[in-house]
């Protein structure tokens, strides 16, 4: 082997070789195990929520592969309808060139040109991270076989009733001219103001005084609403007022939504530009009146001194006006949430247009009884609660976009406007008995991304036809996701499913937790803290990190201060740490909790974790390559030190089995470190030198520790392997030959995953030794204390011993010694007093080490004390930290906890020093 673990010389070679020999495929055999990929955006990179969920899937599937299941990850990608768009237009852009310089047949050649070359991007990422889903059964959403049951279930629905057209208000984006779904809208708080207007009444006795973010909208007002039980406004329902700068003449109503204590207790109703409005107005048989262009400039329907203007200049000139009439009466600075689009950054509007929907509620029932009943169960359960709220509340689906790109709705008008629905134009024609002197129009509008994504847990496996995987893979065993799209996704998946194929798409949905800084913050290009994943595997210089997160930021400040906060934090830039070191730590970090704090100290550390693997390796192999391991005969005898290790190898086994059923992959990464790094690496590597180097042991007992030594690692291989799997396979290949696992696979994916052996395990060895390390710890930990170096031998005296103890010190005396760096040891007699000693305890047994001749008591005094002061320093200065009202209020909750952390153990390690003190002068 390599003296040291380089990731990069073994990675790219090792997923060839998985790929060519097709590994990642079903076996056919077992019982079925489908994992089914959330589809990524055709445009998208692997980002950190997607390196977090793909490591949990892969993991997942690899364990299952090993198990014996009949494995399949379903792998594909979302076509991304806006997005996509989006690229393709700006290339277009570029040139001087708009889409509809080509026309829509021209585009959409274009598009599918883009997606050839560019847009399996994600995908190459995703084998960067080690992932093995089914590559040979990769699908787009665009394919001809997806396509096929997009049309037909939006056929079916819409034969049944369910699907329809009619216009109602939607997220409209102004720049793309298309609605867009709530998840494609980022409400974030910025600076805005709160203008308050008089309103008068029609028979001029009186006026209120109304308040609104969007004084533009006056222009659509029907009503001004306060609640029935204000007094203030109890005699004014019912009465008319003149709308300014209008002149129409609208109602003062009542309504419960209205809330008096905010603001005057009067709220203008504006119902083709406000969704509660919206409500109301249908309430109360209100006009809807829409005053916006689909690029949101003001239409025919307000005076002609604004038709044309963009809504912020109308906004403008309105406030002006309202000026002059004195109708203002203040304007307030004031926090809102503003609706932007994801891909344009522009406002959103509620817009008031023709689109179609799916009626829901018939498909909603059977997709919260399939919860209800625990067909579908939910990880963790209390998102149960999301998924009832949301679906018991559900609205009619909009699921038309006005694009290009995507599945072109298969609807056609005739030029009364009747609609046919069909595959195709000779399919309505033949259906509905229409000859050519009709003239047909095929709608213009795409379907939502979302449908498409919706029929992923069937549509993939090859419905409509009947296929072997809709028997055997319908339902998927698990999906993994996260809770934002619980709505979007994960229900109306349920939904349509339960629709189509009677089944539940999925038996278990494992919600996972959301990525953020190690601050706690979200992860956004805006806060410069975005971290690449792919960076984190190959190492980033920092002027190329710096360059990545500062591009594409408009604002130069912006741009500045990501800049200086990058150089800050990442002063040489970002490591190489290779993809098995950041797989265990997401799945470290993988716990039932909703967010996750990334912390790049922890990829250092499994960074370690991993050179660790591989020196521990080295060494098994120099002490077994060109030895007999007994597994061609010859007497094998196991130390206590083997049976133990094998012992506690089954422990946990036992116990990662038992994490990743229960979707623990912070609790199953705890214990394959804590066996590998403490267990194997630290306690029995040691141990098994003083076998292997003593002069008294016999060849069999020799032999039983070089079997030990590499079938032990050989086994830890395959249990590490779901979540490292290039490591393992890498180290695995080299000592499989060594080991009894006679198996002929070629690689360690396509062996078994370890079983537990209970004849393995050994309670008493397991007690022996953790009485060895009891006893080499309180060894160390008075070295440590005292400030004894490590090389000096010391004599122990042993007070108050059992006959149990006694029979120990016997067994153990060789390794004792050698372990501990002993000159001695010596058990003292019944009442014996003792020198004065620094003492550890094994249970009741008094671990002594005298002092005298040993230690400087006063210069170790002295260093002591000088300890101490800096730790009292410290500790003052954290306290005048957390003191400061100013620190605490501003700072991250996540800097103040470390902080806090930090004062902690300063204050312990002083406590430590004082018993140092105190235990050195009664020497």
């Amino acid at each position: 082997m390599e003296k040291t673990f380089n990731p990069h010389k073994i990675e790219q070679a090792c997923y060839q070789h998985w790929e060519e020999q097709g590994l990642f495929t079903p076996s056919g055999q077992g019982k079925p195990y489908c994992i089914l990929l959330p589809p990524p955006n055709v445009t998208g990179n692997l980002h950190m929520g997607h390196a977090f969920q793909h490591t949990i899937m892969d993991a997942l599937t690899r364990y299952h592969r090993m198990k014996g299941d009949n494995t399949l990850w379903q792998v594909g990608t979302d076509h991304a309808g806006i997005a996509t768009q989006m690229v393709v237009e700006r290339q277009l852009n570029a040139n001087g060139q708009t889409r509809h310089d080509l026309g829509r047949e021209k585009f959409i050649e274009r598009v599918w040109d883009w997606k050839e070359e560019s847009g399996g991007n994600i995908t190459q990422q995703m084998r960067r991270l080690g992932t093995s889903p089914d590559w040979s059964r990769e699908v787009f959403t665009m394919d001809d076989s997806l396509s096929a049951a997009v049309q037909e279930v939006f056929i079916t629905l819409f034969d049944e009733g369910l699907i329809y057209r009619g216009k109602r208000l939607v997220n409209w984006d102004p720049a793309l001219l298309t609605a867009v779904s709530d998840l494609e809208v980022i409400n974030e708080e910025e600076d805005g103001f709160m203008w308050h207007m008089r309103y008068p009444l029609s028979d001029g006795s009186t006026s209120i005084v109304v308040a609104t973010t969007r004084p533009e909208t006056m222009l659509g007002d029907s009503a001004v609403a306060v609640h029935p039980d204000d007094e203030r406004y109890g005699a004014l329902i019912g009465k008319m007022i003149t709308l300014p700068i209008s002149g129409r003449q609208i109602p003062i109503i009542a309504d419960d939504y209205v809330d008096p204590e905010f603001g005057t207790g009067c709220v203008k109703i504006t119902p083709a530009h406000d969704f509660n409005d919206y409500d109301m107005g249908k309430r109360h048989g209100l006009a809807i009146i829409n005053i916006l262009t689909d690029d949101a400039k003001i239409n025919d329907q307000a005076p002609a001194q604004y038709i044309g203007l963009d809504r912020f200049d109308a906004r403008t000139k309105i406030v002006e006006a309202l000026t002059e009439q004195d109708l203002l009466v203040d304007i307030k600075p004031h926090k809102l949430k503003v609706p932007r689009g994801d891909r344009s950054g522009v406002i959103i509007e509620p817009y008031l247009t023709d689109q179609w929907y799916v009626a829901v509620e018939s498909l909603a029932k059977p997709a919260i009884e399939a919860v209800e009943s625990g067909e579908i169960k939910f990880v963790p359960e209390n998102w149960n609660k999301t998924y009832y709220q949301w679906m018991n509340n559900i609205q009619d689906w909009c699921i038309s976009r006005q694009l290009w790109w995507g599945h072109r709705i298969p609807a056609w008008f005739d030029e009364q406007g009747k609609i046919y629905v069909g595959k195709n134009e000779q399919d309505v024609r033949v259906k509905h008995k229409l000859d050519d002197s009709v003239s047909l129009r095929q709608d213009e509008d795409v379907l939502d991304t979302w449908f498409s994504s919706a029929l992923w847990p069937f549509a993939t496996m090859g419905w409509p036809n009947k296929t072997p995987e809709m028997d055997i893979f319908v339902p998927s065993s698990v999906l993994v996701t996260g809770f934002d799209i619980i709505f979007f996704w994960v229900a109306r998946m349920v939904m349509m499913t339960k629709k189509f194929t009677g089944k539940a798409p999925f038996k278990e949905i494992y919600i996972t937790g959301l990525i953020r800084d190690e601050n706690g913050d979200k992860m956004s290009k805006s806060k410069g803290n975005v971290l690449d994943p792919i960076d984190l595997i190959d190492g980033i210089e920092l002027e190329s990190l710096v360059a990545k997160r500062t591009s594409g930021l408009m604002n130069p400040k912006d741009a500045k201060k990501i800049e200086k906060a990058t150089r800050k934090q990442f002063a040489n830039g970002i490591d190489a740490y290779g993809t098995d070191a950041l797989r265990f730590t997401f799945t470290s970090m993988a716990s039932t909790s909703r967010d996750i704090n990334f912390d790049m100290s922890r990829v250092e550390g499994y960074r370690n974790f991993c050179n660790k693997i591989w020196n521990a390796t080295r060494f098994v192999l120099m002490n077994t390559e060109d030895f007999d391991t007994g597994n061609t005969g010859g007497e094998l005898k196991l130390s206590v030190f083997d049976q133990w290790i094998w012992s506690s190898l089954q422990d946990t086994v036992q116990s990662v089995e038992t994490a990743i059923g229960q979707y623990r992959f912070d609790i199953a990464s705890q214990h394959l470190y804590e066996f590998t790094w403490n267990q194997f690496c630290d306690w029995y590597l040691e141990l098994s030198k003083s076998v292997l180097n003593s002069s008294t042991t016999s060849e069999a007992e020799k032999r039983g520790t070089r079997h030990t030594l590499i079938n032990v690692l050989e086994h830890l291989m395959r249990v590490l392997h779901p979540i490292m799997p290039f490591i393992t396979d890498e180290i695995w290949q080299k000592i499989k030959p060594l080991s009894v696992n006679n198996t002929e696979v070629n690689s360690i994916m396509s062996d078994v995953f370890p079983q537990v052996d209970l004849a393995r395990k050994n309670k008493q060895a397991e007690a022996d030794i953790e009485w060895v390390k009891a006893f080499v710890v309180g060894i160390r930990n008075i070295r440590g204390e005292m400030d004894i170096a490590p090389s000096k031998k010391l004599p122990v005296l042993l007070n108050n011993t059992s006959e149990n103890d006694k029979v120990r010190v016997k067994q153990s005396f060789e390794y004792l010694t050698l372990l501990a760096k002993l000159a001695s040891i010596d058990i003292l007699a019944p009442g014996a007093t003792p020198p004065a000693s620094a003492t550890a305890l094994v249970g009741e047994m008094e671990i002594m080490i005298p002092m005298a001749g040993l230690i400087d008591k006063d210069a170790e005094l002295a260093r002591l004390s000088k300890a101490a002061d800096k730790l009292a320093v410290d500790i003052q200065r954290t306290q005048g930290k957390l003191g400061n009202e100013n620190f605490v209020s501003k700072a991250p909750e996540a800097v103040i906890d470390k902080e806090k952390a930090k004062l902690a153990d300063a204050k312990m390690q002083l406590k430590k020093i004082h018993e140092q003190v105190e235990a050195i002068q009664a020497l």
